[in-house]
């Protein structure tokens, strides 16, 4: 589940804040994950050797931020069996047999209960 997501996760990030969201392949919905400010921000490397530095405080805060907003998004979306899709919670369903996304579950006639709405 980790990997899917990660491959459906959009790096919105910028030189001030670390952001992330995921879609729904269902519903096309939205989840940002919550903004993660970056340290240096607001700093100005003084010579090579620093802006090099920062650089890789840059990259570090940003795999931090990635992995908090990966294992959030891990709460909002499941990854539908039938039809191999990242769905929101919004779009899945707990069904008897099998759990699936609200289309499968149209398309193959099966009753269940939406996670959350």
């Amino acid at each position: 589940m980790k990997n899917i997501i990660l491959k459906n996760m959009k790096n919105h990030s910028n030189q001030s804040h670390f952001l992330f969201s995921v879609s729904c392949s269902c519903c096309g919905r939205t989840w940002n994950s919550p903004p993660v400010l970056y340290s240096k921000s607001n700093e100005v490397p003084a010579n090579e050797s620093k802006r090099i530095i920062f650089q890789s405080i840059y990259n570090h805060e940003m795999e931090k931020a990635a992995a908090l907003a990966l294992n959030e998004a891990r709460t909002h979306f499941n990854f539908c069996p039938m039809c191999k899709k990242l769905v929101c919670n919004n779009c899945f369903m707990i069904c008897e047999d099998i759990d699936m996304c609200i289309s499968c579950a149209k398309e193959l006639e099966e009753q269940g209960e939406i996670v959350s709405s």
